[in-house]
């Protein structure tokens, strides 16, 4: 590639990038249609190879039933988890007085005890009535956010739009998937083809592993903890399950939170150690499940974080996006890793890694060298 085609290249980059950041605003509602349709698009391409008797699905109908499909597994979360998350906070709003008593009379004592710190004098009904104050608000949101939407037209019409937008936008990225894929392949430059091709299959196995594995592993892990931390008897178990289970992703921090709220959750509502026993024993019974058997089975080892690469990039990416930020850090770590391992591979076939006077070795991802056939008996490369 000629310095030429270097600086238009990198013109279009820059030109893309512009534009991406200058349209941020409207968005947000097409790159959730993008991955509500990049998780269905495998669902859909196994549907229209599936044949019943001579009969084919054809990629409409096909994309049309996976697209019910994901409505109705959303429409009934919203129904089912809206409710219960509702009364498990109002369970935990009741319960504030008793943590505020344990925390005062059980908690400080012991750590003035242990830690040798002076008698201290701590005002709980000031916290409590900030936390209540702040907790109670969570189950007005939504009737705050309906409020300012009816005094608001154009709050009305965003909300609208975004509501109708994202399933019509899912839809037909489901159904036309392929053919965008094709369509971006037929662009993209003849001698770079081979490698952009190598890296977006790679990308899409990380990815893909992430994403719907992960996904998959949290939902699990919030099932199981708030199950059986409702077995064990805890009144706000299910919420302290719930949780540890959405924030699984990072390593062991689900674990830590939630062996932490239960451990207090089961010394305020019961006072023995029969509870704190059956605690411990349902997070070490999650902990094995989740190593041994959810993460093989579901994600496998395609990602090949490092536990110390997933919590750098959570709080990276935190601190340089917020929110959206910690959602988005592992996807883009594990495209980050894809692109880095190209690049590895590259600087060891280069002179650079191998000294001037010697040949150029090509290495694969582990680092092993990779045996070349001779000159006179390597096949010319074949047409794309």
């Amino acid at each position: 590639m000629s310095n030429a085609q270097r600086w238009q290249w990198l013109i279009i980059a820059a030109a893309i990038g512009w534009l991406v950041w200058r349209l941020s605003p409207i968005l947000m509602p097409f790159m959730l249609a993008a991955v509500f349709a990049y998780l269905g698009d495998p669902l859909v391409d196994r549907l229209e190879r599936l044949r019943l008797g001579r009969l084919r699905l054809g990629r409409g109908l096909a994309a049309s039933m996976v697209f019910l499909l994901m409505l109705l597994i959303v429409v009934l979360a919203l129904v089912l988890l809206v409710p219960l998350i509702q009364r498990q906070v109002a369970r935990f709003v009741a319960a504030l007085p008793a943590y505020a008593a344990w925390f005062t009379h059980d908690a400080v004592p012991w750590l003035e005890q242990r830690l040798h710190l002076p008698p201290s004098e701590f005002d709980t009904s000031t916290v409590i009535a900030h936390m209540r104050e702040h907790i109670g608000t969570l189950g007005g949101i939504a009737a705050t956010l309906l409020g300012y939407a009816t005094r608001s037209g154009l709050a009305i019409i965003g909300v609208g739009v975004a509501v109708v937008l994202v399933p019509v936008v899912t839809f037909y990225l489901l159904r036309d998937w392929d053919k965008l894929v094709a369509h971006i392949d037929a662009l993209l430059p003849r001698e770079a083809q081979p490698t952009i091709r190598r890296l977006a299959r790679e990308t899409d196995s990380v990815l893909g592993a992430f994403v719907r594995g992960q996904l998959l592993v949290m939902i699990a892990l919030a099932i199981f903890y708030a199950v059986t931390l409702k077995l064990v008897g805890l009144d706000v178990g299910p919420l302290i399950g719930m949780v540890a289970g959405l924030v699984s992703f990072v390593p062991y921090l689900g674990f830590i939170i939630g062996i932490v709220a239960s451990i207090i959750a089961a010394l305020v509502q019961f006072h023995d150690a029969l509870h704190l026993v059956l605690v411990v024993v349902v997070f070490l019974v999650a902990n094995v499940l989740e190593n041994y058997f959810l993460v093989p089975k579901l994600v496998g080892d395609k990602i090949g974080l490092h536990p110390v690469a997933v919590i750098f990039a959570v709080l990276a990416f935190g601190e340089l996006f917020g929110f959206i930020g910690v959602l988005l850090a592992l996807p883009m770590a594990s495209i980050a890793m894809v692109l880095l391992r190209f690049l590895r591979e590259r600087y060891q076939a280069s002179p650079l890694y191998a000294g001037s006077n010697e040949t150029p070795k090509i290495v694969s991802a582990s680092g092993e060298p990779v045996a070349e056939p001779p000159p006179g008996d390597r096949e010319p490369p074949s047409e794309p």
